[in-house]
């Protein structure tokens, strides 16, 4: 009897270690599918782009080799520019045209002094802070003939000139421009509306080809520009991927761009942002009008500006009314300091 009772104890043992056996097999294969689902889906996401692993400064190059069917030059590290890596401030403000509000850090006297340690009292140091006068670039566009150098000259202000690519109509600008300590290039861009297109305009849906080889006409005619800003322009600022290719471009040389704002709808926040760049701005337009008295409140306007953010930059064209208002405006002119806009 006690040895058919040690046949069934034994029975029914090893009946209960399979069962065991079997329920960890199970669960080992649920873990082992579930981890294999996890990595598999991870290495889809890599390849088809469901999750981004782009580092900030290979995003725009990304983007328009993905547009761009035809070959792009290769892109080294060196090729992008390694400058002020600012964070983007007041994107959303540029983005209107007038009377946009300015975020400005708060002074150290605004700060919360450090709790009581110890019963001590907090140590306040203070530091005597030297005022910085505000600054304000004025750029005048549209430089084209020996006359706006001159009468742009004869202000006695420190001001700007961005240079129109010679052609057919104004072939000495570019010489204008070699004769000048320091200039930038008014390059001519695809607008949504033209009313006098230039002859030769950069469009979007210009290969990366025919951008780079435009920026390579501009430089060796304008060898020492560090400076370009949009004339006209409205569509392709808009167009991030248009944007891209002349970043990309602009990269090759070290020259910066600086946003004449035509559209509200700008992309070029956006860009040089992806670039890890800074992101400069028109903040006013003279002379949207032609009128001297509004030119003239349009200059109060700039100066206010630059006082709040410590910085402003305005952009007006060499028309006689505009030269008048900017001569007539020189003691408010005189509470800013005048810049080039490589000051800023």
């Amino acid at each position: 009897m006690k040895k058919k009772k040690n046949t069934k104890s034994n029975i029914t043992t090893d009946r209960l270690l399979k069962i065991i056996v079997w329920f960890l097999l199970i669960i080992l294969g649920l873990i082992a599918s579930i981890g294999a689902g996890y990595y598999l889906g991870y290495e889809d996401g890599l390849k088809y782009g469901s999750i981004s692993v782009v580092k900030p400064k290979e995003k725009p190059l990304k983007e328009i080799a993905k547009v761009e069917k035809s070959v792009i030059p290769s892109a080294k590290e060196e090729d992008i520019k390694e400058r002020l890596k600012s964070v983007l401030q007041e994107e959303q403000n540029r983005y209107a045209q007038e009377g946009a509000s300015h975020e400005y850090e708060e002074s150290p006297e605004q700060l919360e002094q450090p709790p009581e340690k110890l019963g001590h009292p907090p140590v306040v140091k203070v530091v005597k802070q030297e005022k910085v006068r505000p600054k304000l670039a004025i750029i005048i566009d549209d430089v084209s003939f020996a006359r706006d150098v001159r009468e742009i000259k004869s202000l006695n202000l420190n001001v700007t000139m961005s240079f129109l690519p010679p052609n057919a109509i104004h072939p000495d600008s570019a010489v204008l421009a070699s004769k000048e300590p320091f200039y930038m290039v008014h390059l001519p861009m695809e607008a949504m509306n033209f009313q006098a297109k230039e002859p030769i305009t950069l469009n979007v849906k210009d290969s990366q080809q025919v951008i780079m080889s435009r920026v390579d006409k501009i430089v060796s005619l304008f060898p020492r520009v560090k400076y370009i800003n949009n004339h006209t322009g409205s569509k392709f600022t808009s167009n991030e991927v248009a944007m891209n290719r002349l970043i990309f471009a602009l990269n090759k040389y070290k020259i910066e761009f600086v946003d004449s704002r035509t559209i509200a709808e700008t992309k070029v926040p956006k860009v040089m942002k992806a670039y890890g760049e800074r992101y400069i701005a028109r903040d006013v337009f003279l002379d949207h009008k032609m009128e001297v008295e509004y030119v003239k409140q349009q200059i109060k306007e700039a100066v206010k500006i630059a006082k709040i953010k410590g910085y402003a930059v305005a952009i007006g064209h060499p028309h006689e009314n505009t030269l008048e208002a900017l001569r007539e405006s020189k003691d408010i002119l005189s509470q800013v300091d005048l810049v080039k806009i490589n000051k800023i």
